[in-house]
């Protein structure tokens, strides 16, 4: 794990949450969507297949995690998963809380949303929430 640095794009976009024992959570910088994101500390992967078999459990259960907390803090309609990589190459999954009064709902949010910052502040507000609760193993 020594090796693992961020992408550029993902340091730029997102704000750190917290470690868990696989991956470094993430919030996206999009005020209008609850939008997390899990990043491997792992260096040079960029599919899920590339993690040993134990690492791809425990990313199964971190996107497990990810989700109750966005399902406990926001109670969405849905909840969206994806690992696309298509414009950041480095292995990382989207956990998505989606509403049927979204802007893109729906259709994907990529493209969709306008990507409004959070106020100052905010993003603490959130990270004490996600660590304050009872989310993670």
């Amino acid at each position: 794990m020594t090796d693992f640095v961020l992408h550029p794009r993902l340091e730029t976009d997102s704000a750190f949450m917290r470690d868990l024992a696989l991956s470094q959570l993430r919030l996206n910088n999009v005020k209008s969507i609850p939008w997390l994101v899990l990043v491997p500390r792992r260096a040079d992967i960029r599919e899920i297949y590339q993690l040993e078999a134990a690492g791809r459990a425990l990313l199964i259960e971190e996107i497990a995690q990810a989700s109750k907390a966005l399902e406990a803090l926001y109670a969405p309609d849905k909840i969206n998963v994806a690992a696309l990589g298509n414009i950041v190459p480095q292995l990382h999954v989207h956990v998505i809380a989606r509403f049927t009064s979204d802007a893109a709902w729906p259709d994907p949010i990529w493209g969709r949303v306008m990507p409004e910052p959070y106020e100052t502040g905010a993003i603490e507000a959130i990270k004490a929430k996600l660590n304050n609760g009872k989310f993670w193993a």
